[in-house]
C-alpha cells in the first residue's frame, strides 16, 4: 500500500463469498460459458476473457424470495450491509440507523437502545452483501426476513440479490428508522413483494439487460434516473400482475407502487449489473474491476485477477443539490453499493444518455456528456446493448481498468443519493462524487506483486 495513500487493503472479510468459499464456476480461456478457470495467460488475455463475460451476460429477473430462503450463506444473525468489511465501531451514522431499523423490524428489538445493546453484546454478526452475492443501496442493509429479487445470469453461471426500492426521502436505506419506515417495510413484505413474485412467475422473468438498453434510449442512466425503466418494468409486470388473483386493493397498492416510484427499477438494475460483473470475477491477471463499493466510511474497489480482497480509501462527501433546509455540512461520505451500476457503465459512465439527470445531482447537460467521453479513456469495452443517442448511439463505457485509472489520472465518475450523517433522519439531497485514488493505486501494487517472477 502507498505511503500517502491513506487506504487500507481488506482480507477476504468476515463471511464466505457467493459460492461458499469455492471458486466461482468460471469458464475455461476462450470458451465464454462455464467451467474451469482460464490457463494463466497475459493480461490482455485475461481481460479480453474478462469483458467478453461483461459483455455475453444475459441477466433475467427470475423472482422474488425471503433473504433468508434464498441468499447464499444468510443467517438468523447475520444482517449485510453496502461497501466494504466494517464493524459497529466505524460505522457511520445512516448505517448504524438502518442496522436498527432492521433489528426493530426483524422483532429482534423493541427499542433503539435495545437494537444498540444486541449489537454491543455481539449477538449479531455484520458482513458485506458482496460477499454473499448481493447488493444493497446506500447503507444497503438486509436482514433475514426481507423480500429480495433474484436476477439469475445463465451465461455466466451467476446469480445476484438485492431488495425492493422503499422510495425518496425518510427511508431505511438512508438511515431512517421511525414507525413509519417500519410500516413500509412490512408493507413491501407482506403486500408488494407476494403479488410482484406472483407476476414474474407468470411472466417467465424479465430480461434487464434488454430493459436498461431501452431505459438509456428513454433518459434514464441507470443509476440516479430510473424513471424510464420503473415505467418499463411495470409495463412489463401489468398484464401478468392482472391474472395474480390478488385481491382488487392489493393490485392497486402495487401498480401504485410501480407508478409513483420513480426507483421501482434500481434495485433490479443494480442485482443485474451484480450477476453481470460477477460473472468476469476470479480471472487470474484480470485487471478489470468487478466491484466499487461504499459503506459510509470506506470506498473500496475489488479487482477481477485479485480475488476477494478489497482495497480502499476514505470515502468522499459528494458535492451536489440538497434539500430546503440542508446543506454539504449535514451530508455523511459517500455509502451504498449502487455503484455496481457504474462498475457495468452505467449512472455516472453513462450520464450522457440522461442530460436530465443534472437537476437532481447538480451540473449541466454539456457536464453529463463530457461525464462519458471521459470514462471511455479509463474502460476495456463499449458495451452495443447500452447504445447512448446523444453519442449516435455508441455503446456506453464498460469495464473499469485499474490500469488505466492509475495511468491517467482519471477516477471513475459516480452520481449518487446524499445521506445525513446522523441516524435517523434519511436522504437529504444528491450529487457527484469520485472514489479516493487510493484504491486504485494499493490494487495495482498488489497485481504488480502478484505478477512478479
Amino acid at each position: 500500500m502507498s505511503a500517502r495513500s491513506g487506504g487500507r487493503e481488506h482480507p477476504e472479510g468476515v463471511a464466505p463469498g457467493p459460492h461458499d468459499g469455492a471458486a466461482p464456476p468460471h469458464a475455461a480461456a476462450g470458451s465464454g460459458g462455464p467451467g474451469s478457470r482460464p490457463e494463466a495467460g497475459t493480461i490482455d488475455d485475461a481481460n479480453a476473457l474478462a469483458i467478453q463475460r461483461v459483455l455475453a451476460a444475459t441477466p433475467v429477473l427470475v423472482g422474488i424470495g425471503r433473504a433468508l430462503d434464498v441468499i447464499p450463506g444468510m443467517a438468523p444473525d447475520l444482517l449485510l450491509h453496502a461497501g466494504p468489511p466494517i464493524d459497529w465501531d466505524r460505522m457511520s451514522g445512516p448505517v448504524r440507523g438502518a442496522v436498527i431499523g432492521a433489528l426493530l423490524y426483524e422483532g429482534r428489538a423493541r427499542t433503539e437502545e435495545e437494537a444498540v445493546g444486541l449489537v454491543v453484546s455481539g449477538r449479531i454478526r455484520f458482513a458485506p452483501c458482496h460477499h454473499h452475492a448481493a447488493v444493497g443501496p446506500m447503507a444497503g442493509i438486509i436482514s433475514p426476513s426481507m423480500p429480495v429479487y433474484i436476477v439469475e445470469n445463465a451465461a455466466g453461471g451467476t446469480r445476484a440479490y438485492a431488495t425492493l426500492n422503499e422510495g425518496y426521502g425518510k427511508v431505511l436505506r438512508y438511515g431512517a428508522y421511525g414507525e413509519d419506515v417500519l410500516e413500509r417495510l412490512r408493507w413491501i413484505e407482506r403486500t408488494v413483494a407476494p403479488v410482484l413474485a406472483r407476476a414474474l412467475e407468470l411472466a417467465g422473468g424479465v430480461d434487464m439487460k434488454t430493459l436498461i438498453g431501452q431505459a438509456l434510449q428513454m433518459g434514464d442512466e441507470g443509476h440516479n434516473r430510473n424513471k424510464a425503466g420503473s415505467a418499463l418494468l411495470g409495463r412489463v409486470l401489468g398484464p401478468h400482475l392482472v391474472r395474480t388473483a390478488a385481491p382488487a386493493e392489493a393490485l392497486s397498492q402495487v401498480f401504485r407502487y410501480l407508478a409513483e416510484n420513480d426507483l421501482a427499477a434500481l434495485n433490479p438494475v443494480m442485482a443485474a449489473c451484480k450477476a453481470t460483473m460477477d460473472a468476469a470475477h476470479g480471472i487470474p491477471r484480470s485487471t478489470l474491476v468487478t466491484a466499487m463499493a461504499r459503506n459510509g466510511t470506506e470506498f473500496g474497489i475489488r479487482v477481477s485477477g485479485l480475488g476477494d480482497r478489497w482495497f480502499t480509501g476514505p470515502a468522499e462527501v459528494p458535492r451536489g443539490l440538497y434539500f430546503p433546509g440542508f446543506g454539504a455540512e449535514d451530508a455523511n461520505p459517500d455509502v451504498g453499493d449502487s455503484t455496481i451500476t457504474e462498475t457495468a457503465g452505467l449512472g455516472g459512465f453513462a450520464m450522457a444518455a440522461s442530460p436530465a439527470i443534472v437537476a437532481f445531482v447538480g451540473g449541466t447537460a454539456r457536464d453529463a456528456l463530457a461525464s462519458t467521453l471521459e470514462m471511455y479513456e479509463i474502460t476495456l469495452a463499449e458495451n452495443p446493448a447500452f447504445g447512448i443517442p446523444a453519442l449516435d448511439f455508441r455503446g456506453a463505457p464498460t469495464g473499469i481498468d485499474v490500469r488505466s485509472v492509475v495511468r491517467t489520472g482519471i477516477l471513475p465518475r459516480v452520481n449518487t443519493g446524499i445521506a445525513h450523517r446522523r441516524a435517523g433522519i434519511g436522504q437529504i439531497g444528491a450529487g457527484l462524487v469520485r472514489p479516493p485514488r487510493a484504491c486504485f493505486e494499493q490494487a495495482v501494487q498488489a497485481l504488480a506483486k502478484a505478477l512478479a517472477p
